[in-house]
Formats: structure tokens, sequence, C-alpha cells
């Protein structure tokens, strides 16, 4: 093969490489404008009537996040929310904002004994931006050997949705849900971004069971995990019947050996009783 085919295919395979991107590019641009850019508007009615029916309504709702050294820190869901819309020719992004302040008549009293406990436990409570310290005792050098602390405060938790037309794709972040100061992160296709996964986000910042972070099993991977279970089912029960089996064996094997001792012992009084007569006849023949 000659110099001229060799780069004749070699610009094949750039022409190629250039056609598959510029239809994945255009796959990605019409999947937002199609799906994505009005799944977005859908998405941000859905967010404003909720938000408005709860800041009417008020439902109480709590929850907790552990802190480190401290314990499970309680908030309360404050029903202010803050809904921004952010629109641009190729991308949208909505951002849910609202405080949760800490339920400090229901967080524990606790008391850190240490220097570097106090002082790490102390340090958690400024990096969550919560107050809490309630008494420091300190040494004659003015060093603190003991502190007690009670949860105070507040946290905002934040919900962000963007997309665009370039990746084709909704990403999800979640501040202050899981872990005081901690994020989630999910990405969605055009194909899952539908009015049932507005749904769970509803329940998700409500803190109702959902199912926003559980991953949908291949079926395949479902008839293996049915197996498997009806296979530890049935193993479970002949291990059950084998272990019923044995306790029986054992218990005849015991009674056996009960009786066999009981044998033995009327064995032993009969021979005895047997050598006590014989003695006696002899006695007599003597006499």
């Amino acid at each position: 093969m000659g110099l001229l085919d060799d780069l004749e295919q070699e610009a094949q395979r750039l022409r190629a490489g250039a056609d598959d991107a510029a239809r994945l590019k255009q796959q990605r641009e019409e999947a937002y404008r199609t799906r994505l850019e009005p799944g977005m508007g859908a998405l941000h009615d859905y967010l404003s009537k909720l938000t408005k029916n709860l800041a009417l309504l008020k439902p109480r709702k709590t929850f907790a996040l552990p802190l480190f050294g401290y314990g499970d820190v309680v908030f309360q869901i404050e029903h202010e929310y803050d809904l921004k819309l952010n629109a641009q020719p190729a991308a949208k992004e909505i951002r849910l904002s609202f405080p949760c302040p800490v339920a400090s008549e229901e967080c524990p009293t606790v008391e850190v004994v240490g220097t570097t406990k106090a002082k790490a436990v102390a340090s958690a409570f400024q990096r969550a931006q919560l107050g809490g310290l309630l008494e420091a005792k300190k040494d004659a050098g003015g060093e603190v050997i003991a502190a007690t602390f009670r949860a105070k405060g507040k946290i905002v938790s934040v919900a962000t949705f963007a997309a665009d037309a370039e990746s084709g794709v909704v990403r999800m972040s979640l501040a202050n849900f899981d872990q005081i100061g901690g994020t989630q992160t999910k990405t969605y296709t055009s194909e899952q971004f539908n009015e049932a996964l507005f749904d769970e986000i509803g329940r998700f910042l409500l803190r109702e069971p959902n199912s926003l972070f559980k991953e949908a099993l291949p079926e395949d991977f479902r008839k293996q995990l049915r197996t498997k279970v009806q296979q530890e089912e049935l193993k479970r029960k002949w291990e059950a019947q084998l272990a019923e089996r044995q306790r029986e064996e054992l218990g005849r094997l015991e009674r056996d050996r009960s009786l066999g001792a009981k044998l033995g012992k009327v064995v032993d009084q009969v021979k005895v009783g047997g050598l006590f007569d014989k003695l006696k006849g002899l006695v007599k023949k003597d006499k």
C-alpha cells in the first residue's frame, strides 16, 4: 500500500470521527430542545406549586444529621423557599434554597472531656457554621480541659438543577441534605427527566420515603438475585432439616446410652446376687 493510500485511509477515519462527533452533538442538542428545555420548565412549575403549598400549610418536618464528636443534630424545615430560574439561549438552571434551623430543644447536651476532644468538637461546630458551646472548663493554665455542647443555629439546604444543549443531560446537586456541608450529585438523561422523577425530587426535599438515589436494577440482574434468594432459602431449609435430624439422632443415642447404663446396673445386681447365693451355699456345706 502506497503513501497516498495510507493518507486517504487516515483522512477517512478522521472524517468518520468528525461525523460521529457532529451526530452526537446534534442528538444532544435535539434532546435538550425537545425534552430537557420543556422539562426544566415543567420542573420549575412543579417546584413553584410545591413550595407555595408548603409555605401555606407549614407541615412540621424534622430530620437529623450527624456532627463529628457530638452526635445527631436535629433540624427543622422552615418553609421559606427561594426558587429561581436562570434561562440562557442553550441552558437553564433552577435553584431552590430554604433554611433549616436547629431544633435545639430536641438536641442532646453533650460534655466532652479532654483538651484534644473538646477542641475537635468545637472545630466541627465551626466548620458546620453552627453554635453550641455552653460551658468550657479550664485548668490553672487557662487550657480547656472539658466542654459542654448543645447545638444551635441553622443551615441552608440548596437544590440545583442544570441542563444545557452541550451535554444533553440534567445535573442535580443537593447540598446540606445527607450531611452537614455535604453535597450529593446525580445526572439524568432526557428519557429519565419526567413527572415521576419530579415527584421523587419533591419527596426527597420533604424528607419523605423516596427512591431518588436508588438505582434501578436490570431485569437480568433481578432474576439472578431472585434465583440466589431462592437457592439460599432452599439451603436454609435443608440445613434446618439436617440440624433437626442430628438433634433427633443425638437424642436417640442419649436414650440408648441411658438405657444401656440402666441395664448394666441390673446385670451387675444380678451377678452380685448370684455370687451371694453361692457363698451362702458354701457356708452351709462347711457346717
